[in-house]
C-alpha cells in the first residue's frame, strides 16, 4: 500500500529517518563511553525499542511500572523506572516484575525508599535504588547534595535495598558539581556512586560535557518534533514522525479546516506558534483545535489547498500523538512496509 492510500488522520514514521536517529545518538554516546538508556515512552512500541537494543542500547528506560511490565512480556531484561513508586499495590507489581527482569528505580523520599524496602523485604528479593536529584529541573528530586546523601545513606542502611547512585532530568550545567559533592560526603560511609544518569534530548549532544555523567535516557530523539527542533537537537530533516490529515472543509479562502484535532494531535503548545507544522504549507498557522477538527489559517501562503488534500504535520510533541493511536505506520519512500501496534498505550499507572 502506498503512503498516500491510508486513511486520514494517521501517524506515519519515515524508517529510515528513525533508524539514522538510533543510530546516530549511539554511536555519539559510543564515541564518548557513554551508556545509552533510550526513553521508550515517546514511542510505546516494543519492535522500536529492539531496534534501540540492537543498535547497542545497555537496556531501556520506562516511565511507568506498567509501561515496564508490557516491554519485559516483549522479552526486555533491564529496566529503568526512573520514577517514585508509591502505594501498595504498585510496589507488588513492581517487586513481581524485579523477580522476573532486571529493574532499577529512583527515589526522592524517605517515604519512598522505606515503601520499596518493605516492599523488597516481603518479595524477598533486593531492588537497585537511585536517588533523583533535582539539578535544576525544579520538577522531582533531592535538593541539594546534603539532602541526596542522606537519601544514600538511608537506601544503604535499609534492608533489601541497593544504592545504584544518582539520577537526575534534564542533565544541566550543575551535575558534575552536584555529583561531586554528594561523592565527597559519601567518602565515609562507603558507598559508591556507580551509576550517574542524566537525560533529555534538547541536551543529548552536550551529553560528553558532563564528566560525571556514565549514562544517557532520551526519547523524542527516536522521532524528533518541533520542540526538538527548537532546542536545535534535530532539523526538519531529520524528524521521523509525520501525522497525515486531510483538508475537509475550506469555509473562506483563507481558513482550511482538517480532520486531525486535539484528538489526534494534542493540545500541548509549548510557547510554540500554533499546533504543529505543515511541511507542505510553511507559511500555514495551525491555530486552533477542536477535538476532531484542526483550523488552519493559509492567509501567508502563496497558493491555498483545495479540499480532499493531504498535508502532513510535525507535531509539537511526538511522544503525545503517538500515545493517541493505537497503531503507528512505518514506510520507506512512499510504501507502507509496516504497522505497528503501539503495545503500551494507556499504560500511566
Amino acid at each position: 500500500m502506498r503512503i498516500d492510500e491510508l486513511e486520514t488522520p494517521v501517524p506515519v514514521v519515515d524508517i529510515d529517518r528513525l533508524e539514522a536517529n538510533i543510530s546516530r545518538l549511539q554511536a555519539y554516546l559510543d564515541e564518548h563511553k557513554i551508556a545509552n538508556r533510550p526513553h521508550i515512552k515517546t514511542h510505546k512500541i516494543s519492535a522500536i525499542a529492539r531496534l534501540h537494543m540492537e543498535a547497542g542500547a545497555v537496556g531501556i528506560t520506562c516511565q511507568k511500572v506498567s509501561e515496564a511490565q508490557v516491554m519485559a512480556e516483549a522479552g526486555f531484561n533491564d529496566i529503568f523506572i526512573p520514577y517514585n513508586i508509591i502505594g501498595e499495590s504498585k510496589l507488588k507489581r513492581l517487586t513481581t516484575l524485579a523477580s522476573r527482569v532486571r529493574v532499577s528505580v529512583t527515589a526522592d523520599s524517605a517515604f519512598t525508599i522505606r515503601g520499596l524496602s518493605n516492599a523488597a523485604q516481603q518479595a524477598d528479593l533486593t531492588l537497585t535504588v537511585l536517588v533523583e536529584c533535582d539539578t535544576g529541573g525544579h520538577r522531582c528530586g533531592a535538593e541539594s547534595p546534603q539532602a541526596a546523601a542522606e537519601l544514600a545513606r538511608l537506601i544503604g542502611s535499609l534492608p533489601n535495598l541497593r544504592f545504584g547512585g544518582l539520577m537526575t532530568y534534564p542533565s544541566s550545567e550543575h551535575l558534575d558539581d552536584f555529583v561531586r559533592q554528594t561523592r565527597s560526603l559519601l567518602k565515609d560511609d562507603g558507598l559508591q556512586i556507580e551509576r550517574v544518569s542524566g537525560g533529555g534530548t534538547p541536551g543529548m549532544w552536550q551529553a560528553h560535557t558532563h564528566a560525571e555523567l556514565t549514562e544517557h535516557r532520551a526519547g523524542i530523539y527516536v522521532y524528533g518534533d518541533r520542540l526538538s527542533i527548537r532546542s536545535g537537537a534535530m532539523t526538519l530533516n531529520t524528524c521521523a514522525l509525520k501525522v497525515f490529515t486531510t483538508i475537509v472543509s475550506r469555509p473562506t479562502s483563507e481558513r482550511g479546516i482538517l480532520d486531525a484535532g486535539s484528538k489526534t494531535l494534542s493540545s500541548d503548545l509549548h510557547n510554540l506558534d500554533g499546533y504543529g507544522y505543515i511541511c507542505e504549507y510553511p507559511e500555514a498557522k495551525l491555530y486552533l483545535l477542536a477535538e476532531e477538527h484542526g483550523y488552519v489559517d493559509f492567509s501567508a501562503c502563496a497558493r491555498k489547498p483545495e479540499i480532499g488534500e493531504r498535508i502532513s504535520i510535525i507535531p509539537n510533541h511526538c511522544c503525545m500523538v503517538s500515545s493517541l493511536f493505537d497503531e503507528v505506520v512505518g514506510g520507506r519512500g512512499a510504501q507502507v512496509e509496516v504497522t505497528w501496534q503501539v503495545t503500551a498505550r494507556g499504560t500511566v499507572r
